[in-house]
């Protein structure tokens, strides 16, 4: 199912990512989900894609999601 807002978001999302990671995670999720409809691994897959997408613009320091623009200044 598609997330409308951030708030949506599995818990576990919202309780570990920042704000713009879960906007990044909500984006990506919604596109992969609309875009794999009627396959049987659909929302597996959209959360698979979610992930790698914020991986791509955040990276895990400890505990914390951390941006690649900030920590390359």
């Amino acid at each position: 199912m598609p997330y409308s807002a951030n708030t949506d978001l599995p818990v576990p999302v919202r309780s570990h990512l920042p704000g713009h990671a879960q906007d990044i995670y909500r984006a990506a999720f919604n596109h992969a989900y609309a875009a794999h409809a009627g396959e049987v691994d659909q929302e597996k897959r959209a959360h698979m894609i979610a992930w790698a997408a914020v991986k791509r613009v955040y990276f895990k320091q400890g505990n914390s999601w951390v941006s690649r623009q900030s920590a390359a200044s």
